[in-house]
């Protein structure tokens, strides 16, 4: 399952950080601020997704930007509302979708932190 979602050019990562980020401040991390990076936390685990711009203030993935969007991104939905850390209720077909998006960031962007609170099994 790794191969499939390797990224075509490879990406040099750092070592994964489990830095604790409060939700305060991963929400001041949504690419509006060129000063912070742009953070995405998916299942509790928090990648920079800075250098990307899709995630930027005016990119088409902004809304995932500064928050835990695991329940949006298992859903394949651009909803604000959808944008939320709860994912444990969702059906086993939308848990593999948001394992899959996991296994992409992971393959593309640093971890740099855990948000503070969250649980990712």
């Amino acid at each position: 399952m790794g191969e499939r979602f390797a990224p075509k050019v490879p990406v040099q990562l750092d070592p994964p950080k489990d830095d604790p980020i409060s939700p305060e401040e991963l929400s001041k991390c949504d690419g509006s601020d060129s000063s912070r990076p742009t953070l995405v936390a998916i299942k509790g685990v928090v990648f920079d997704v800075t250098r990307n711009s899709m995630y930027g203030a005016s990119g088409s993935y902004k809304v995932f930007a500064g928050k835990d969007a695991s329940r949006a991104l298992a859903k394949s939905s651009l909803k604000p509302e959808d944008c939320v850390p709860d994912w444990y209720d969702l059906p086993d077909k939308e848990k593999t979708v948001l394992d899959e998006w996991y296994q992409f960031f992971s393959k593309r962007y640093n971890i740099v932190g855990k948000v503070e609170g969250a649980t990712n099994t």
